[in-house]
């Protein structure tokens, strides 16, 4: 709270003395769900450069130089078409009238500032897979404060006694998570042990449960074009899993219902999360049920037998 704290005292001291800075920044926060909409595309531009459905690969540090020079393109031309910026004419984007150059740094307080952005306002966006972290924040560009370029095309740098000069819009929020990257190694190494696309995904489900999997992390994992129906039912992990007593909730609405009533992280939009479920008897919590095919169920402990699991709500529109 403290840090919070001590962030907006900064960021109201720099809004009083930079009105166009002021302008932008209120532009950005009243966007229609923008934190979650911007964290989407930085976790987009990384999954893109990753490229898991060819390649297999779920983490940065495997990148070439090349495609990691490249991510600051995409996050910018990702930006755009989210929220549709329009063109700047010296800068990268036109954000309330008000010229605004973007730039993106993996490592926290790398930007490469180009030297015709002196004066003006920069976007700057900072992400780590590693800590599933992003900061996006407005800064104005003025010699005093800048690091001299020692490169061949001048670029400049934030002087590190000058990052309290970035008006934080979000700061160290989390980003979506890389489940991949972040499961234990030997789990994951027993998913990619398996032969076929289904067999992978089979064991990714069954060993990630309540935790939101992204559809990238699918992709990867089946490398197979129709990746998708390996996850549905009629002969995909969902039909596979349920002999097991396994869940895969979709972002369907009732989908959602289900993960709220029994208290486990609810899927955003092309997300899944499996959960191992059980009858409710008496020593399960009342507050976690899910009234499902007839009876009440809970998420499974290690006590609970295994049984076949409840069949989902159709979530197909009938006209």
């Amino acid at each position: 709270m403290d840090v919070s704290a001590a962030l907006n005292i900064q960021n109201q001291t720099l809004l009083l003395q930079d009105p166009e800075l002021a302008e932008v920044h209120s532009h950005l926060l009243r966007l229609d769900r923008a934190e979650e909409r911007f964290a989407r595309a930085l976790r987009d531009t990384i999954d893109q450069l990753l490229n898991g459905e060819d390649t297999g690969r779920y983490d940065w540090s495997t990148l070439y130089k090349t495609e990691k020079t490249h991510a600051g393109t995409l996050v910018e031309i990702k930006l755009q078409r989210e929220f549709k910026f329009d063109d700047g004419a010296d800068m990268d984007y036109r954000i309330a009238g008000i010229e605004v150059d973007c730039k993106y740094s993996q490592q926290f307080g790398g930007w490469m500032i180009p030297p015709e952005a002196r004066g003006h306002l920069c976007l700057l966006v900072w992400a780590n897979d590693e800590k599933s972290r992003w900061s996006a924040g407005l800064f104005r560009v003025k010699d005093d404060w800048l690091n001299r370029g020692n490169n061949r095309d001048l670029k400049l740098t934030v002087k590190a006694d000058h990052r309290d000069k970035i008006a934080w819009l979000w700061h160290r929020a989390e980003l979506p998570e890389n489940v991949l990257l972040h499961m234990h190694p030997a789990d994951r190494a027993e998913v990619f042990a398996q032969k076929s696309g289904q067999a992978r995904l089979n064991e990714l489900f069954r060993r990630v449960q309540g935790r939101r999997i992204g559809r990238n992390v699918v992709r990867t994992v089946a490398q197979q074009k129709d990746y998708m129906k390996r996850v549905r039912g009629n002969g995909g992990a969902r039909s596979a899993l349920r002999s097991e007593g396994i869940l895969i909730l979709g972002d369907y609405e009732s989908h959602r219902t289900i993960a709220a009533q029994l208290r486990v992280a609810q899927p955003s939009e092309g997300e899944f999360v499996s959960v191992r479920v059980a009858r409710a008897r008496g020593h399960h919590e009342p507050q976690r049920t899910a009234l499902l095919d007839g009876d009440y169920w809970t998420v499974a402990t290690s006590e609970d037998p295994v049984e076949m699991a409840p069949a989902l709500p159709s979530h197909k529109v009938t006209a």
